[in-house]
This record gives structure tokens, C-alpha cells and sequence, in this order.
């Protein structure tokens, strides 16, 4: 199969000639949904804020907010729920992004952030630090340790002489996933049974002890920036490596600045919330189903959308079994694996 004979991703185009009406309206509908998705997201920020096992109101809130007092409730909100809703809405923001970015370098519509192995690298390296004993700056330092040896294994491998082949990346992350995932499962079989619970609940996604999310929205500014700044050469990417050449694409650096952008989003999502799940896959394709396929456009939404997801999720996987909390990765599966059923069964 040749490389310009596969087109995995949707591309939109214009019936020729493009009128002003097509482009005033196109336009019109991607401010629109924007608009709905800032909307949302501002909307799931303000139920983190209220919802909890503490008592708070939204007089409360808004008066926390523009008249700030000491106190009990002012405590809750900015020093408990704030941070964490700023974090899971940069994690599902990262995840989304990251999802996005290697869909178009693989130019595979089912990748996702944890194709390449970064996910199970930081698994790994959290897991063994988990048994040893150690605290969280430890476990956090082992898991990006980890996640860095998996993002340099799989670069070392695939790119070489200057030759870079987006099949030999695939399939060196998948393989190295595997492996990796392997050894993950052989630590938890032989862990001791009081460490196992704090190990499931990271390989599933637990947001409870995320630390300062500060780290996190800077990543997700530079990799914002980086994709946008390049959306025009990512939508020509997403044509195929010989057009895109053709059209005065650099190819090779755009795949390596991509790669590592969307390892870098990933690393930091997965030290800020473990391993969630289901996001980078989901949000790109539910933005793309709205009629959005241009770069310039499908990044911020994704963004928008996955941050507002997985911020949702956070506060029902903290309030629906109070005082006990669950997994937020557990939610986002139970809701992401009906809805890539969808997606599979409305693909051609």
C-alpha cells in the first residue's frame, strides 16, 4: 500500500469555486462551536468548584470568587477543588491535543497518546518506585524517568540516517508497549497486597493526589502554540508524506517536532493523572464528526472539549460514591468505550 493511497484521517474540502458565502459561513459555525465549547468548559470549571462532599453554594462560590474571605469554604475551593479541576482540565487538554497531533504523524485515525509506550515507560517506573516504598516525589521522578527511556527508545529506533518511517514508529510502540506492559502486570503479581490498591488506582487514572497542574498548562501553552503555528503544514501532512513534499513541506523535521510534542503532552498528562484513558482517541474524533478537520481549528476545540471532558469526569468520580472516591480513568472508559463503538460503526 503506498503511502498516498491511504487517508485514514476525514480531509474537508470546498466544491470549486469557493464562494465568500461558503467561507462567511464556515467561519460562522466554527466561531459558534468555539463559543460552546469555552461555554462548557467554564461551565465544568464551575461544577469542580460547587460539587463535593462539603456543602457549597453558588452564592458562595461567587462570592469566594469576587470577595475572597478566609475561611472554611474559601479553604475547600482554593485549596482543594480549585487545583484539582485546573488539573484535570490541563490533563484531558494534553490528552486530547496529544492524540490529535499523532493521529496526523501516524496517519492513523485509531492513535492515541499511549500508542508509543510513553504511558506504560511512566507505569513502569511508577509502579517499581510504588514498591519500593517510596513517596511521591520519588514515584513521580520514577515515572517520568520511565516515560523519558520510552520516548528515546522509540525515536532511537525508528529514526535513523536521517530516515524517518512512520510504520517502524508504529509498530516500535506498540511492541515496546507491550513489553513494557508485561513487566507492569509482573510487578503487580508479585507486589505486596496493601501497595496493589495504590497501583490499580494510578494504571487507572486517579487525579486525587495530582500536585501544582502549574507545570502542566505551561506544556499545554507550547504544544498549543507549536500546533497551531504549524496547523497549515499538519493539514498537508495529513494528505500524505510525497504531497506534502511536493508542496514545500519539510516533512522529516514536522514529523520529529510533532512526535516529540506529542510525547511531551503525554508525559506531562501522565505524571499530573496516571494512565486515563480514551480521550486522545475520542476527543479528535467527536471534533471531527462537528465538520472540523483544519488544524488551526481542531487543536484549540480538542483542547476545549477534553479538558471540559475529563474535568466533568473528576468531579462525578468524586461525588457519585462519596465519601469514597473511584478512578477517574474508570469513567472515561465507561463512557469512551460505547462511544468509539459508535464511531467504529459509523465509519465506512
Amino acid at each position: 500500500m503506498s503511502d498516498e493511497s491511504f487517508h485514514p484521517l476525514p480531509i474537508t474540502h470546498y466544491p470549486l469555486p469557493i464562494t465568500c458565502s461558503t467561507l462567511i459561513t464556515d467561519y460562522m459555525s466554527r466561531l459558534v462551536l468555539f463559543a460552546v465549547l469555552l461555554v462548557a468548559a467554564v461551565s465544568s470549571l464551575f461544577a469542580a468548584l460547587l460539587l463535593g462532599t462539603f456543602p457549597v453554594s453558588a452564592l458562595q462560590l461567587v462570592d469566594s470568587v469576587f470577595y475572597p474571605v478566609p475561611g472554611m469554604v474559601h479553604d475547600v475551593i482554593w485549596q482543594l477543588r480549585a487545583p484539582r479541576a485546573l488539573a484535570a482540565f490541563a490533563c484531558g487538554g494534553l490528552l486530547a491535543a496529544a492524540g490529535a497531533l499523532l493521529q496526523v504523524l501516524l496517519r492513523n485515525a485509531l492513535a492515541d497518546p499511549y500508542i508509543l509506550g510513553v504511558s506504560s515507560g511512566a507505569s513502569l517506573g511508577a509502579l517499581f518506585a510504588l514498591t519500593l516504598g517510596a513517596g511521591t516525589l520519588f514515584m513521580n521522578a520514577a515515572a517520568l524517568i520511565g516515560a523519558l527511556a520510552a520516548i528515546v527508545i522509540v525515536f532511537g529506533l525508528s529514526f535513523r540516517s536521517s530516515d524517518w518511517n512512520v510504520y517502524r514508529l508504529l509498530l516500535t510502540g506498540v511492541v515496546l508497549a507491550t513489553g513494557l506492559s508485561a513487566l507492569v502486570s509482573l510487578i503487580l503479581v508479585m507486589a505486596p497486597q496493601a501497595q496493589v490498591k495504590g497501583m490499580l488506582f494510578w494504571l487507572m487514572g486517579d487525579l486525587a493526589y495530582a500536585g501544582s497542574p502549574a507545570a502542566a498548562w505551561v506544556v499545554l501553552g507550547l504544544v498549543m502554540l507549536y500546533g497551531v503555528v504549524r496547523a497549515t503544514e499538519l493539514d498537508l501532512l495529513g494528505l500524505g508524506q510525497y504531497k506534502a513534499r511536493s508542496l514545500g513541506v519539510a516533512v522529516t523535521p514536522l514529523q520529529i517536532g510533532v512526535f516529540f510534542a506529542a510525547a511531551l503532552a503525554t508525559v506531562a498528562a501522565v505524571m499530573l493523572g496516571g494512565a486515563i484513558g480514551f480521550i486522545g482517541l475520542m476527543v479528535p474524533h467527536a471534533i471531527r464528526l462537528l465538520g472540523v478537520a483544519e488544524y488551526r481549528a481542531l487543536l484549540p476545540l480538542a483542547t476545549l472539549l477534553g479538558g471540559s471532558f475529563l474535568t466533568l469526569a473528576d468531579t462525578a468520580a468524586r461525588t457519585l460514591w462519596a465519601p469514597q472516591q473511584l478512578p477517574v480513568g474508570v469513567l472515561t472508559a465507561l463512557i469512551g468505550v460505547p462511544a468509539m463503538l459508535l464511531l467504529l460503526g459509523r465509519k465506512r
